[in-house]
């Protein structure tokens, strides 16, 4: 026996045990029981999860190029720093790779000029290198490719 039986339950529940609301949610959707479901917080937490994960592999690709540019760019620290920065890009590559969907890569693949943007000033403002080309000298298929090293 459950003690959600409506939607104000289940509304009262998100405000009190939000693990719990989720489980409950969850219950409610595997019954089929759609007129007990708390949609508005519902919406609220796959709009959530939908900008975690945007923002998890933003994150993963900005530090793929910001990598790449130190490796390709940085040649006064590549002896010292090389390998580290090989074995970087290869740890944050197979996790995008995990994580990616067909919907994640169309967005990486749209925001990919302002995440390489973001991605300069950080390694312009690392390595004090001013020669960085002005646009993503990679291309997202290129950045995904664990093989790949320019």
């Amino acid at each position: 026996m459950t003690l959600v039986k409506t939607k104000l339950d289940l509304k009262k529940l998100y405000e009190t045990d939000e693990n719990l609301w989720l489980e409950e949610t969850i219950k409610r959707l595997k019954i089929k029981d759609f007129q007990a479901l708390d949609l508005d917080n519902l919406i609220e937490e796959l709009e959530a999860l939908s900008r975690r994960d945007k923002n998890k592999v933003a994150s993963l690709i900005e530090q793929v190029i910001i990598h790449l540019l130190l490796l390709q760019y940085w040649s006064e620290e590549s002896d010292y720093n090389g390998n580290h920065w090989r074995g970087e890009i290869l740890s944050f590559r197979g996790q995008l790779n995990r994580l990616c969907t067909t919907n994640l890569r169309n967005y990486l693949d749209e925001e990919l000029d302002n995440l390489y943007e973001r991605s300069k000033k950080i390694v312009s403002e690392k390595a004090k290198i001013k020669t960085l080309p002005n646009n993503c000298p990679y291309l997202l298929v290129q950045l995904l490719d664990e093989t790949w090293l320019p």
